[in-house]
Order: C-alpha cells, then sequence, then structure tokens
C-alpha cells in the first residue's frame, strides 16, 4: 500500500514561515512514527522474553504515540489522506488494545509492519515540500 501524498502539496504555500512550519510538523511527525516503530520491536521482544509487564508498557507508549499522530491529523487540508489515516489509527488503537490484553506477537508484528510502510511514506514527503521548506527539515 503506497500512499499518495496528493494532500501534503496543499500544505506548502507561499509564505515562507508558513513553509518552515510545515517542514517542522513533517520533521515531528517523522520522529513520531520513529518512536512508535522503536516501540512496537521493544514490545515484540519484551514479549518474546516473557517480559509482560514491560510489554504492557511498550504498548501504552505506543498507543498515546498513536493518539498523537492522529491529533495531528488536518482533515481540512488533508482532505481523503487524513481520513483513511484516521482510520488507520482507529484500527491500530484497537489493535494493540487486543494485543496487550492477548499477548499476541502476530498483531504486534501487523501492526509494526503497517506503521513502518507508513513511516516509509512520510520520509519522501520533504522531497514533496518546496525547496525552502525542505532545508528547514534538518
Amino acid at each position: 500500500m503506497r500512499l499518495q501524498f496528493k494532500a501534503m502539496e496543499s500544505y506548502g504555500s507561499d509564505n515562507l514561515a508558513s513553509q518552515a512550519s510545515v517542514a517542522n510538523n513533517v520533521a515531528l511527525i517523522q520522529m513520531l512514527f520513529d518512536g512508535l516503530t522503536d516501540t512496537l520491536v521493544a514490545a515484540q521482544g519484551h514479549l518474546a522474553h516473557g517480559a509482560i509487564q514491560e510489554k504492557g508498557k511498550c504498548i501504552a507508549r505506543a498507543s498515546r504515540i498513536v493518539i498523537g499522530l492522529q491529533g495531528s491529523l488536518d482533515f481540512a487540508k488533508g482532505g481523503e489522506l487524513a481520513q483513511n489515516l484516521n482510520d488507520l489509527y482507529n484500527y491500530v488503537s484497537r489493535r494493540l488494545i487486543f494485543a496487550n490484553a492477548h499477548n499476541d506477537m502476530a498483531v504486534l508484528q501487523e501492526i509494526h509492519g503497517l506503521m513502518a510502510e507508513i513511516r516509509s511514506a512520510w520520509q519522501e514527503v520533504p522531497a514533496l515540500l518546496p525547496t525552502q521548506a525542505s532545508a528547514q527539515v534538518h
């Protein structure tokens, strides 16, 4: 599943300050996805080693990150893409609860795969932004 980032193009504007803000927001979203995927890997490791309490802490952290990502969606500018991401985040939240309650490694792997794919797509976003905004990402 490759995401289309046409909606992201609408975030660029002629205002340099606005572009820098968008670039900073993109960097923040990328950091959240990095934290999410790292936390999911840690949860899998804890589950594999029987550290159930630590697994639960990681899943709770992952859930908070997903809620943060969901809260960052801009439905006015993001349109269908934002709605699709919202639906995905709802699904991921439900699956995290299931994985935690049932100690289900396969579900954690499924969530990790989905989020790693979205994370990879977000890594392409700076190339879609005007050059002034892209420079601010680094």
